[in-house]
């Protein structure tokens, strides 16, 4: 398989990581709501057909992406 980095052009997914869901939001770091961290780290969704993905050209220039 194939993911296309902006920065360094087609590369094979080997020179990649996943790095998770791309589609949920982080709360902000200074956040002291426990509820909204704990709901980030331990509540998925999971839903048929198309998502996003956060990948890490680990292997190249080390930009993460959406996928």
């Amino acid at each position: 398989m194939l993911i296309t980095c902006p920065y360094c052009g087609p590369r094979d997914v080997i020179e990649f990581i996943y790095q998770g869901d791309g589609n949920r939001e982080r709360p902000q770091p200074a956040s002291q709501n426990l509820d909204a961290w704990n709901a980030y780290v331990y509540n998925r969704l999971n839903p048929a057909g198309d998502h996003n993905e956060i990948w890490q050209h680990s292997g190249g220039c080390r930009a993460h992406l959406r996928v």
